[in-house]
């Protein structure tokens, strides 16, 4: 039921993290605050294809 997903940074854009979701729990896509490597600061990263 799981499924591995990439999430993307809003500010550049760049794929940093992946993880894993329940696609039967959670239809829409995720968006987390995490830190983002690339432009030094905590950004909102979103559920990429």
């Amino acid at each position: 039921m799981r499924e591995t997903i990439t999430l993307a940074c809003t500010k550049c854009n760049q794929r940093n993290y992946s993880t894993t979701k329940n696609k039967s729990n959670t239809r829409d896509r995720l968006e987390v605050k995490k830190f983002c490597k690339f432009c030094g600061e905590h950004t909102i990263h979103k559920e990429t294809k």
